[in-house]
């Protein structure tokens, strides 16, 4: 682990949020992902259940938590099940997490190896009234691989089918969208690390340079701060491929006059950044470029002041839609008529803005979150507008990253520059 461990007072609190939602005799059982296999004897690299991280700190594969706030042995209460290093793990893949380092890390006292679960998992699910068990929830997920909480939901109800199951997912939906200031601290340092990246690139970005480049300046700034890596796949695309939502081959050449969209952010202690940030190729902005940069940046303004207590998300992005229209109109890409013969559920901005403004970010990037909910205080979403103009080769996002104050927002790159006269001069430097 490259980073430095988050305080155990954050999973231990945490842990607590969570006993304060269960009815009494609440049996939870979460496990670590599965590391996923690639070819012949190859693997893809671990990434934490965010769930689990998020009560415990722990992000070892294999890693079971159970946590039963009622047990009458209060040893019982919570208990995290860890791989044992032995001799062969230890020389093929390094040292394991020590009972000792897991206590430290989690707050947790009790402390097993794995091969230790199958009796205490008999003793507890024997006892509990109510056992919860985890599944990803979250609304745009598709998951075409059974996953290990899965297969263990199956076995659990195959060898305790008398049992009352309940769904942890909703639970932790509730808990995480409520960001404390450690998180906030944990994002903050992820949002600097990829503040150090961007202004990297402000001074290495020229025509002729390969996005590939861009991305190994990138990557190389991220890890030499601690971070994992990139918070998802970066999208460095310049001209045309900025009109690709999802671009991430990253494999073309930046040409002289052509805009750059970066998408890319570090991932710092299991949280996620999200930057979005589109320059010039050669440092100066056309007219055209600039006027289109111009109408997204107004746009992202006027969101982040939008966004606020009791709003909601899928009203919001509506009134958003209706910011783009005039921005659009002013632009010249829509017409008034346009509008008028528009199909209501396809609306004639769509064909520039084609995605939303904000989503929840977190230990997720897309982090758990509720659309038709009204955001509270403590939450932190993504602001993230963007016009894409295909027959121009022209595209352009902004996106920040802002924290919801009952009085005013906190925009956690506020420092990072976004006018385009501070773009400019930056890549002048």
């Amino acid at each position: 682990m490259r980073y430095q461990p988050l305080p155990a007072e954050l999973f231990a609190a945490n842990r607590q949020r969570l006993y304060a939602k269960l009815p009494p005799q609440s049996l939870v059982i979460l496990h670590a992902n599965d590391v996923l296999p690639t070819n012949a004897d190859g693997s893809l690299p671990f990434i934490p259940n965010s769930d689990q991280f998020y009560l415990s700190g722990i992000d070892q594969e294999e890693t079971i938590l159970v946590l039963y706030p009622d047990a009458a042995d209060p040893k019982q209460r919570e208990m995290l099940f860890v791989r044992e290093t032995n001799e062969t793990i230890a020389v093929w893949e390094g040292e394991k997490l020590t009972k000792a380092q897991a206590t430290e890390r989690s707050g947790i006292a009790r402390v097993h190896w794995l091969q230790e679960f199958e009796t205490q998992f008999r003793s507890v699910i024997c006892q509990a009234d109510h056992i919860y068990l985890n599944s990803n929830e979250h609304i745009r997920a598709t998951i075409p691989t059974e996953t290990r909480e899965t297969r263990f939901t199956h076995r659990c109800k195959q060898e305790y089918p008398l049992h009352d199951y309940r769904r942890l997912a909703p639970l932790m939906h509730e808990l995480r969208v409520i960001k404390s200031e450690p998180e906030i601290t944990a994002l903050k340092e992820a949002i600097r690390i990829t503040s150090d990246g961007f202004d990297r690139l402000l001074k290495f970005v020229k025509p002729g340079v390969h996005e590939f480049e861009i991305e190994a300046e990138l990557s190389h700034e991220f890890i030499r701060q601690r971070a994992r890596g990139f918070a998802y796949t970066p999208i460095i695309a310049t001209g045309a491929n900025a009109c690709v939502l999802h671009y991430i081959t990253n494999h073309c050449q930046c040409q002289d006059g052509e805009l750059l969209l970066l998408d890319i952010a570090a991932n710092y202690g299991n949280y996620n950044a999200d930057l979005t940030r589109t320059i010039p190729v050669n440092g100066k902005f056309t007219a055209r470029q600039r006027q289109v940069y111009d109408a997204v940046l107004r746009v992202f303004k006027k969101c982040c002041q939008m966004l606020k207590p009791g709003v909601i998300i899928r009203e919001y992005q509506e009134q958003v839609g209706l910011l783009m229209q005039e921005e659009l109109l002013g632009l010249g890409l829509i017409t008034p008529d346009d509008i008028a013969k528009q199909d209501p559920d396809k609306p004639a901005y769509k064909k520039y803005f084609p995605h939303g403004t904000s989503h929840p970010l977190g230990i997720d990037v897309h982090d758990v979150g509720h659309m038709w909910k009204p955001i509270q205080p403590g939450m932190v979403f993504t602001v993230e507008p963007g016009i894409y103009i295909r027959e121009e080769k022209l595209g352009v996002r902004l996106e920040n990253n802002i924290v919801i104050g009952e009085n005013g927002n906190l925009d956690l790159m506020a420092h990072i520059p976004i006018e385009a006269d501070d773009i400019e001069a930056a890549m002048a430097r």
